[in-house]
Formats: C-alpha cells, structure tokens, sequence
C-alpha cells in the first residue's frame, strides 16, 4: 500500500514538474531566443565574476581574500561535479529537450540546442545559486543580495526556457548550492574565525557589472531579432 501511495505521488509530481516545465518554456519569441542563449552562457560572465573578485579583494586582507576565493573555487567545483557526475547518473532523467525523450516534441528548441548529458538536477541551478548565497552571507548588504539572487534566478529560467531542464531539475540544483553555500561558510567561520566585513567598499560594483552585461545582451538580441 505504501509503494502504491508512494508511485502516485512520484507519478503525480512528475506531471504537474513536466506541465509547469513546458508552459514555462513555451512562451518564447525571436527576442528572447536571442537573449537567454547569452544570458545562460557561462563566459559571457567574466566582468561580473571579475568584479566579484573585486569586491572580496577590498574589504579583506590578502591572506583572508585569498581564503574566500578558494572556499567559492571549492564551492563550484563541489555543486558542479555533484550535480553532474554523481547525482544525474544516479537520477537518468532525460533532458525536456532530448529526442529520446517522449516529449521533446512539444519543446521549444533555439538554435536546435540539445545538451546530451542526463537533466536532474541543474548544475546551472546549483552553480549559480551557491555562489550567490555564499556572496550574501559573506556581505549581507541588501541590494548586493538582490543582484546576486536576481542573476541566480534568471540563470534558472533561462534553463527552462531553452528547454535543457524541467523545474524539478532547477529546484533540486538551487538546493544543492543553498545548501553547499550555507556549509561552506559556516566551515570557513569555524575553523578560521573570519570576520564579516562592518562596512562593505564597492559594495555597487557588481550590480553595475550585472547590469552592464545584460544591457549588452539586450541591444545584441533588439539587434538580432528585429533585422530577421
């Protein structure tokens, strides 16, 4: 009795996370096919994570920059290889996206983008999400935070948009990096007694990084999508 209760709501969550998943992706048009490619990309990023090594690097002496610097290298490489090379051989579950999957069919494709790798959970998701929780424990400054959770979320939806993720996938991702994120953090506290910084410099910069990079994205794709 209890395998069947447990097959009908695993059956019943797959559903509604494979319903979700394709309403999400299918309101699509030729700007945001543009758009979210580049925004889902990982090096296109570079001035911002160069800002957020910025930013570490003025509110804390070398040793203590040098310390948080490799607890997030720590942090990207534990969500990534996690998600990717231990939790999805374990999970095969196949891309939205997939043409062995039965409903690829109904996905929207851009650019005729299909990843070959299993979907549960998202790297992207787990990436994204731990570095940002970890960069707001660090500084706990409000619209830092926002910026950093505001760029982890659109990172996401840019997955299902693309069709490379159903929601599952990118929830299962955002608890995996909140989750690394909070531990990390809490080790580094422990073991080495490291301070939050009183007053936080550049605390704007990668804001204004963030927001340059996506003004960028946004004439490439005006560009792109109103000369076809």
């Amino acid at each position: 009795m209890t395998s069947l209760l447990l097959a009908s709501f695993t059956q019943a969550f797959i559903d509604l996370d494979t319903m979700l998943s394709l309403s999400i992706n299918g309101h699509h048009n030729a700007f945001w096919d543009v758009f979210m490619p580049l925004f889902s990309s990982k090096m296109v990023w570079v001035l911002f994570y160069l800002s957020l090594v910025f930013l570490i690097a003025r509110n804390f002496f070398w040793r203590v920059t040098l310390l948080w610097l490799v607890a997030v290298a720590i942090l990207i490489l534990v969500c990534d290889q996690l998600s990717s090379s231990v939790l999805r051989p374990m999970v095969c579950r196949l891309r939205p996206c997939d043409p062995e999957n039965p409903i690829s069919g109904m996905v929207h494709l851009v650019n005729d983008y299909r990843p070959v790798s299993y979907s549960c959970p998202s790297a992207h998701a787990a990436n994204t999400w731990g570095l940002a929780t970890l960069i707001a424990c660090i500084f706990r400054r409000k619209w830092l935070t926002v910026a950093m959770f505001s760029w982890a979320a659109l990172t996401c939806y840019s997955r299902l948009y693309l069709g490379a993720h159903y929601l599952g996938d990118v929830l299962f991702g955002m608890v995996i990096g909140c989750a690394g994120a909070v531990l990390i953090y809490c080790l580094v506290k422990r073991f080495f007694g490291v301070e939050n910084p009183e007053q936080v410099r550049h605390q704007h910069l990668p804001a204004m990084a963030l927001l340059l990079t996506v003004l960028a994205f946004l004439v490439i794709s005006g560009i792109q999508a109103f000369s076809k």
